[in-house]
């Protein structure tokens, strides 16, 4: 019988093109959101409720790959919120400023304490656990930034929106290198 440490780097050895996409999706949401740093707030919200669904789709997806290994539940977690805030946000036609800042605090922070929480638990499996926390600490300070948001603008709202799925993005590009590394490793070192 296999160590539950082996299956938790399993997990994430099967997942790593995964995290690599929602790196990108990231990446490629913030440059969007700081080309239309004074778009209307009607874009802003199109993109953030289009990057939450797929954020929360390829958490899904990844988490319904590994459905027999530990973890999987943590995954799926961040999924579930990921779409829920991506609907909710989508859904909401008139969405208020005040509503939709609520939509991405709460998304903030439930995805950042379920990766630090991830983080804490596969910290000696895998080489990358530091990308998983920072990416979860990021995420959870910019959801305490949000509690701030009466003294941003629409606009500065928007930029700060932007640079934290920058930042995060390159957090998640950075852990998906890692895991791909560590696969390799692992089949290099496979029979």
């Amino acid at each position: 019988m296999e160590s539950s440490s082996t299956d938790t780097g399993d997990l994430f050895v099967g997942r790593g093109w995964i995290v690599l996409l929602r790196g990108l999706t990231a990446v490629a949401f913030g440059v969007l959101a700081l080309v239309w740093p004074h778009g209307t707030f009607a874009r802003v919200v199109l993109l953030f409720g289009l990057y939450a669904m797929l954020y929360g789709i390829l958490s899904v997806a990844a988490a319904i790959g590994s459905r027999h290994q530990p973890g999987y539940l943590l995954l799926a977690m961040e999924g579930v919120v990921g779409l829920w805030a991506g609907v909710a946000t989508l859904r909401s036609s008139s969405v208020t400023p005040m509503a939709f800042v609520f939509f991405v605090w709460l998304w903030a922070v439930a995805t950042g304490v379920l990766k630090i929480a991830e983080a804490i638990r596969v910290r000696k499996e895998i080489s990358g656990d530091v990308w998983l926390a920072l990416s979860g600490a990021v995420t959870v300070i910019f959801g305490v930034m949000l509690l701030l948001r009466h003294i941003f603008s629409v606009t500065a709202l928007a930029l700060l929106i932007a640079i934290f799925a920058l930042i995060w993005g390159v957090c998640e590009i950075l852990l998906g290198k890692e895991i791909r590394a560590m696969r390799h490793g692992h089949l290099a070192g496979s029979p």
